[in-house]
C-alpha cells in the first residue's frame, strides 16, 4: 500500500464537525465510510488523519486528509470516491511518504463573509490590522490546554455587492480564533466597541468577550503544503451534484423571494 493525501470539499450544514465524536455525523466518519466501501480496507488499515479541524457549521473547500491506499491509479481512486460520495468531493489527491503529517502545512487560508450593512469598512480593515503578526490570542480562542500564543500572516477585507469578505492566512488558527477575530472587528465596525478595547484584550491588559461569530460563513479555504503538488480530478466529476444544490438553491430562494 502506499499512503497519499486528498484534499476534501464540504458544507458544514448537516455535519457535527469534521473529526469522529461519540454521536452525530461527521466528515470524518462520513470521508472514513466512503474509504472503506472503495479500498474495502479496516480504519487501522487506511489510518486516516486530518489536517485542520472544522467546527459543526463550517464548510471547507480544501482540508486536507490522508490515508493508505491500495489503488495504483490516484485519478482512479479520485473518480470512485466521488461517484459514490453525497455531501464530500474529493477534489485532488498526491502520493506523499509514510511518515508525512498531513498536520504540518506551510500555511491554512480561511475566508469569512459578513453583511456589510451598518458596517465601516475602513474601519473594519483598520481594525484587522490589530490581529496582525504574532500575538497571545488567549482572549480570543476557545482554551483547549495548548499554547494560545500564534501569528497571523495575512488578513485582507473587501467588500464584495452587500458584503464583507474577510481572508486569513497563517501556518495555524487556534480553536474559534477566526471567528472570535471577525466578531471583534464587528463590533468595531457598528460602533459598539473600540480599537483599543481589541488592543487590550489582545494584550491581555482586559477581559472583554467580543462573541464568536456564526460558523456557516466560514470557508477553510485551502491547506498549503509548498512542497507537494496535488494533481486536480476532473471536474465533470461534480457537476451533476453541483447543478442539484444550485436548483434547490433557486427553489429556496423562490419561495422566499414568494413570502
Amino acid at each position: 500500500m502506499k499512503r497519499v493525501s486528498v484534499k476534501i470539499a464540504y458544507i458544514g450544514e448537516g455535519f457535527n464537525g469534521s473529526q469522529i465524536q461519540p454521536t452525530g455525523r461527521t466528515v470524518e466518519s462520513e470521508v472514513l465510510d466512503k474509504l472503506a466501501l472503495i479500498t474495502k480496507l479496516s480504519p487501522e488499515e487506511l489510518d486516516l488523519r486530518f489536517s485542520s479541524r472544522t467546527d459543526k457549521g463550517v464548510n471547507a473547500l480544501g482540508n486536507a486528509i490522508a490515508f493508505n491506499s491500495n489503488f495504483d491509479d490516484d485519478m482512479l481512486l479520485l473518480k470512485a470516491l466521488n461517484a459514490v460520495g453525497k455531501d464530500i468531493y474529493f477534489r485532488s489527491i498526491c502520493e506523499v511518504d509514510q511518515d508525512f503529517n498531513v498536520r504540518y502545512a506551510s500555511s491554512r487560508r480561511y475566508r469569512y463573509i459578513l453583511p456589510s450593512d451598518g458596517l465601516d469598512v475602513a474601519l473594519a480593515r483598520e481594525c484587522s490590522k490589530i490581529f496582525l503578526g504574532e500575538h497571545d490570542f488567549a482572549r480570543f480562542c476557545k482554551p483547549d490546554n495548548k499554547p494560545t500564543v500564534a501569528k497571523v500572516d495575512e488578513i485582507t477585507v473587501d467588500k464584495c455587492g452587500k458584503v464583507l469578505i474577510f481572508e486569513f492566512k497563517a501556518r495555524f488558527f487556534l480553536w474559534n480564533q477566526i471567528r472570535r477575530m471577525v466578531s471583534a472587528i464587528e463590533c468595531v465596525s457598528k460602533g459598539l466597541r473600540t480599537m483599543d478595547d481589541v488592543r487590550r484584550a489582545l494584550d491581555s491588559l482586559e477581559e472583554i468577550n467580543f462573541g464568536v461569530s456564526r460558523p456557516d460563513a466560514l470557508t477553510l479555504l485551502d491547506v498549503d503544503y509548498d512542497w507537494l503538488t496535488f494533481l486536480p480530478a476532473d471536474p465533470s466529476q461534480f457537476e451533476d451534484r453541483i447543478r442539484e444544490e444550485l436548483f434547490r438553491q433557486d427553489l429556496r430562494r423562490s419561495f422566499f423571494d414568494s413570502l
